[in-house]
């Protein structure tokens, strides 16, 4: 044994001149020699073969071990490896898995490069790929390229994918074939299969198909069919490496108390899918908690989140809260009602304060609304905000310059066509010389609102006629 030691020493130290050779500094050949113990190994027992041979029968070791290190070009690898971004561990360690074919290093650095992987991940590619990668055939790896982009991996996204799931290039043609399979069979289409592996390069190689066919018959609880989920995968691959136990059972039990049914959990999951990617305790409890602490009911939450699922998406300090702000004091709305108005229009949460709420909030005031009345006016209809100014200008003066009618009416009319329902039914009024709210002029059907101008004129038809007096006359004697 201590033999061996002086001799595993001695080959370290040839090792060692061979990079001061190669122009490598002392620092950066001792941390490299110190992690190639493998390839130590390797050189010292080389050079004690070939003293069988008979060429070297009475030349010494160290002359032997020097000869095996200039043989073997691992000082020229070593530059090159480096030359493309790769650090002295990384380095040491491809070195000792090559287990002495330094060649194959080389040849699966080339062509990685022929799939576009770029170099600063080459090194890690290699490293993550597995312990047999530098074993395998370069025709292995180019079928399995080739079967991947006849399946919708378009070459220019080959690099990227190959990066980011480096595990897939140890997997055999029949475990591709397999994982590939199981998508498919999910009614995916070769396009959607090929953007979700951009996408998210893990839902290919990173989990093993008894995990993956847990979470899609998780997915299927929630009343999904098979080719829902497959669409959903297709649109968020990142669910597949999301935790059942860790990240969606405490999610799922989280809304279940805030009132959410299971239907809602649906509607979540299919337009925002991603909040199912999100930890319970670091993103949504907190947020939950200031709409508590605005007012509202844990049950109204609930009914906000299924209504619009993408408020969870959004940053407590950078979204939300600013938008309430603005609420409170640039839009007039109280303390008192600010829960209220959130919870009837959680979409506000997402609007852009400076394009939409506070060019909205200008018009409205422009036009004589007090601070306090355009507070109570959100208050009572929270969707007012979310009207584009170009489309409401028309109606106003409408309302105002032909229909006369007063300013608070204005909150009565914004969701409804102004050439489709509000001018059309005013002509009908005047020509019939009636008059009506404008909740019982606009909020009713075509059917409804003849009806209601019919039963007008024919009351104003009794009255001046005279029936309308004798028909009182009558119930008072009654």
């Amino acid at each position: 044994m201590r033999a061996l030691e002086i001799r595993r020493k001695v080959t370290t130290e040839i090792f060692m001149a061979a990079m001061k050779k190669g122009k490598f500094g002392i620092t950066y050949s001792t941390n490299l020699a110190n992690r190639l113990s493998g390839f130590i190994d390797h050189v010292m027992i080389k050079a004690a073969a070939l003293k069988k041979l008979p060429a070297f029968e009475h030349s010494t070791f160290n002359v032997r071990a020097k000869l095996v290190i200039d043989d073997s070009n691992v000082v020229p690898l070593i530059r090159w490896l480096k030359h493309n971004n790769l650090s002295y561990p990384k380095i040491a360690k491809l070195i000792c898995m090559s287990k002495g074919n330094l060649d194959s290093i080389r040849k699966l650095v080339e062509w990685l490069k022929t799939v576009h992987v770029k170099g600063e991940f080459i090194g890690a590619t290699l490293l993550n790929s597995g312990d047999d990668i530098l074993q395998r055939s370069l025709e292995e790896l180019d079928e399995l390229v080739d079967y991947l982009e006849s399946n919708g991996v378009k070459m220019d996204w080959m690099g990227y994918v190959i990066s980011r799931c480096p595990k897939l290039l140890s997997y055999s043609m029949e475990e591709v074939k397999m994982r590939l399979e199981f998508y498919f069979n999910m009614s995916m289409s070769v396009n959607d299969f090929g953007t979700m592996v951009f996408d998210y390069p893990g839902v290919l190689g990173q989990f093993t198909l008894e995990v993956m066919n847990e979470k899609v018959n998780y997915l299927k609880e929630f009343g999904l069919s098979t080719e829902e989920v497959g669409k959903l995968l297709a649109f968020r691959p990142q669910l597949m490496g999301c935790s059942i136990e860790e990240r969606w059972k405490p999610l799922v039990k989280y809304l279940y108390y805030l009132g959410v049914s299971r239907d809602g959990m649906r509607r979540m999951l299919t337009i925002k899918p991603m909040v199912f990617c999100f930890n319970v305790e670091t993103t949504i409890a907190p947020k939950v908690q200031f709409f508590r602490d605005l007012g509202v009911q844990d049950e109204a939450i609930g009914d906000m989140l299924v209504k619009f699922p993408p408020l969870l998406t959004y940053s407590l300090h950078k979204k939300i809260r600013p938008v309430v702000i603005f609420l409170m004091t640039k839009a007039g709305v109280s303390e008192k009602e600010i829960g209220k108005v959130i919870a009837l229009a959680p979409e506000l949460l997402g609007c852009n304060i400076c394009k939409r709420l506070e060019v909205s909030v200008k018009y409205y005031l422009s036009l004589g609304i007090r601070h306090r009345q355009l507070g109570q006016m959100i208050a009572d209809f929270p969707k007012l905000l979310r009207y584009k100014v170009h489309l409401l200008y028309p109606k106003y003066r409408y309302l105002r310059r032909t229909m006369v009618r007063p300013l608070e009416d204005v909150i009565e009319f914004p969701s409804y066509s102004l050439e489709e329902r509000i001018i059309p039914r005013h002509e009908i009024m005047v020509e019939n010389r009636v008059n009506f709210k404008l909740r019982f002029m606009l909020a009713c059907t075509d059917e409804e609102f003849n009806q209601r101008v019919a039963d007008k004129v024919e009351r104003r038809r009794r009255f001046e006629s005279g029936l309308v007096d004798d028909d009182l006359a009558n119930s008072q004697t009654a």
